[in-house]
């Protein structure tokens, strides 16, 4: 049978090797917490990006609706309509901004 004093040495050394892995486990997790930060702010920077494309899109649709000269006047008509509903889209989301802001 192990003496006190033997069995004391083995339990302060696996607290010892407990409270190394602790510290090792809050550095890694430390890292990971800023990892996950800097994945947030590229995931926010991307969604940015697609959103102006998406507006830059909207844009080009309506540009082209205007430019598209060779069609009838009942195509005409249907693309000015078109076109003032895109135009409404764009007051609605520019009014939905201001509010907030505000």
């Amino acid at each position: 049978m192990a003496s006190l004093s033997s069995q004391m040495n083995i339990i302060v050394e696996k607290t010892k090797n407990l409270i190394q892995l602790c510290e090792a486990l809050q550095e890694e997790n430390d890292l990971l917490k800023l990892e996950v930060q800097s994945l947030q702010v590229a995931f926010d920077t991307s969604s940015d990006k697609v959103k102006q494309l998406e507006e830059k899109v909207k844009a080009l649709a309506v540009a082209k609706t205007l430019d598209d000269s060779s069609v009838d006047k009942e195509a005409i008509n249907e693309k000015i309509l078109d076109t003032k509903q895109k135009i409404n889209d764009f007051v609605r989301e520019i009014d939905k901004c201001i509010s907030l802001l505000k």
